[in-house]
């Protein structure tokens, strides 16, 4: 059992966490969340003793044993095998001990450590760690491999296996899908159900947290209430508690204001002095219950690509991979047209992201063709962009070297609408959290004005509120999509089909992501993905007959999209016009220096305001239009 007793923590001078009454009973599994800056990490670092509370207890049971993930990862010589062995320390050191005594000849001392690692049941360690390596998507033939030669992505999976590797009985995870593909996530999933010990982990992967938490850990405004169920469940309980809170507010502000009323008239008279005094009392005494302060919700939107060419990327008999004669993919004869909204499916190392760098045109095509239209413009996230943003550079200096010629307000008009407004447009992205680094390049892409959005792991770094701020912008997009990501919330939102990435093939995949989490651990299906896709004659008449109903909706939604985008180009001038003539009515000196300009300008206003209005029925109209047709 851990116990957090009117635990309060502060770093660097500010408050986290204050009066913290949480108990956590061995073998939960307790999802940690909250907003960034919320003192999730900063309480992991309390439980880990690396920092101290700066109030009250908290108290963990004797001989705990504890296993985090590592945040750094030395560039060892030593294979990925024996690192992630090297997570139990016990067994290793004992298999040390028997091959140095073997070495030396000392038949003693090897018996005495082979019976130590017997008695450590550590003969199938070995195997167990390439299992965990297995899971988190190492190749076989990586797990020999020096840990200097893995990238930092891969380092922080070797990290998480070393963990995973640590016999437990507290494991702390902080953002371990982050750097993961989506099988590795599932397998993860897995291992952590069968974990026997008390697991506390930090995600913004909701699917996950749905997937493995028993209970969640809810930090917000420096207090931390714990709710049992997973995600979903604590969303709903949320939601009741927070009205249930405005509403105890809202009766105790009517009881407050009927108190203070009666204690205006009357606490001067003499008759009523004892009534007044018991109200006063009475006031007094209420709880002062808190209205609901909703958070600032998070949202930014791509913009309407200028263009949208229906056939916009086409791959004919292409063979895609990184060295002649070397393939990866072979013979992909694959189509993106106008409004596809695409999800990429497969193993690591199956080749998802040869595919997405052969399709946005940076791996040359082996053989076959590769053919974009004239207008198609793509917008690519990939998984080093964030890592790729100028170090010392600012959000304003980010986005100029993109738009040169361009005016100053306008740059910073457009930054502020992805959360960089003032200053923080001139703040060095080396202050930047992950999160907002994200964000920060996804404005660079959005800014393009792309007709194809293709997007390698967006997700990563990215808190909850940021993630559903994401779904909602590809949601609103028009353009077409290319997806890639962890993430079974947005894939499931805003993607209409899929592909899988197998066998040196890309075919569709017919099912969806419950179907593929569980063909993907069935051994009876071994784990082939693809099994859920329909082949032969049927598959291509099926694709044949969802590319002509496609069209047919994408031919009847375009003159509706074109009068939308004309109707709101047209209301964003008038309400241009509109602020600028209530600029200039708000001038107090204007009635006596021009007093003839003022009934232009109020005739002026009405007549633009009465565009406006019926501009917005006509839009509202043509949505509605839209959105029967199935927009």
């Amino acid at each position: 059992m851990i116990a957090l007793r009117e635990f309060a923590l502060r770093v660097g001078g500010r408050v986290l966490l204050s009066e913290v009454n949480v108990t956590l009973h061995a073998g939960g599994r307790v999802g940690v969340v909250g907003r960034n800056g919320s003192g999730k990490s900063s309480l992991f670092a309390a439980l880990q003793g690396r920092i101290e509370p700066d109030h009250g207890g908290l108290t963990l049971p004797a001989n705990l044993r504890m296993a985090s993930v590592a945040q750094e990862t030395p560039e060892l010589p030593d294979a990925a095998l024996d690192y992630v062995l090297g997570g139990d320390t016990e067994v290793a050191a004992a298999l040390q001990a028997a091959a140095d005594a073997e070495a030396r000849g000392d038949s003693t001392d090897a018996a005495a450590a082979h019976a130590r690692i017997e008695a450590l049941h550590g003969y199938d360690a070995r195997a167990r760690a390439g299992r965990l390596l297995h899971g988190l998507g190492f190749a076989a033939q990586t797990h020999a491999r020096a840990v200097a030669q893995f990238s930092g992505g891969w380092r922080v999976r070797l990290n998480l296996a070393r963990a995973l590797m640590a016999p437990s009985d507290l494991l702390l995870l902080d953002e371990p899908t982050n750097h993961l593909d989506l099988d590795a996530v599932l397998w993860l999933e897995q291992w952590l159900r069968r974990y026997p010990g008390t697991l506390l982990v930090i995600s913004h992967d909701r699917e996950f947290l749905d997937g493995v938490v028993s209970h969640v850990l809810h930090l917000h405004s420096g207090r931390a209430l714990l709710y049992s169920g997973n995600y979903s469940a604590f969303e709903r309980q949320r939601a009741e508690h927070m009205r249930q809170q405005q509403l105890a507010y809202a009766r105790e502000a009517a009881e407050r204001a009927h108190l203070q009323s009666f204690v205006d008239r009357f606490k001067a008279k003499a008759s009523k002095a004892k009534q007044a005094q018991s109200r006063i009392k009475r006031l007094q005494k209420l709880a002062g219950t808190e209205a609901v302060r909703a958070a600032r919700a998070c949202s930014f939107a791509f913009p309407p690509p200028p263009r949208l060419p229906t056939s916009m990327l086409q791959l004919d008999g292409l063979d895609a991979g990184y060295a002649p004669g070397q393939p990866v993919l072979r013979g992909l004869r694959l189509r993106i047209e106008a409004g596809d909204r695409i999800g990429l499916l497969g193993r690591n190392g199956a080749g998802k992201s040869t595919l997405v760098k052969t399709l946005v045109g940076d791996l040359p095509a082996l053989a076959g063709t590769r053919e974009t239209h004239k207008d198609a413009r793509i917008g690519y996230f990939a998984q080093h962009t964030v890592e790729s943003l100028r170090a010392g550079a600012t959000p304003y200096e980010h986005l100029s070297e993109r738009a040169p010629g361009v005016a100053a307000q306008a740059l910073r008009d457009w930054l502020g609408r992805w959360d960089f407004a003032g200053e923080r447009a001139f703040e060095t992205v080396d202050t930047f959290s992950g999160g907002e680094r994200a964000r920060l390049a996804l404005a660079l892409i959005a800014w393009q004005q792309p007709n194809l959005l293709v997007l390698d792991e967006p997700t990563n770094h990215l808190d909850l509120d940021m993630r559903e701020a994401l779904a909602d912008a590809l949601n609103d997009y028009s353009g077409a999509l290319i997806l890639v990501a962890h993430d079974r919330h947005l894939l499931g939102l805003v993607c209409e089909r899929f592909w899988c990435v197998a066998d040196g093939s890309v075919v569709p995949y017919e099912g969806d992501l419950d179907d593929y989490a569980r063909l993907r651990f069935e051994p009876a299906s071994g784990g082939d993905a693809r099994a859920a896709a329909p082949r032969g004659d049927t598959q291509a008449a099926d694709a044949a007959e969802r590319r002509r109903q496609s069209a047919q909706q994408r031919e009847r939604l375009r003159p509706l999209r074109q009068q939308m985008q004309r109707a709101e180009q047209r209301m964003q001038v008038l309400t241009e016009r509109l602020h600028a003539i209530e600029t200039l009515l708000a001038d107090g000196d204007l009635y006596t220096r021009e007093p003839a300009h003022v009934p232009q300008l109020l005739q002026e206003q009405g007549a633009l305001r009465a565009e406006h209005d019926v501009l917005e029925a006509q839009w509202l109209a043509l949505y509605a239009q839209a959105e029967a047709l199935g927009a």
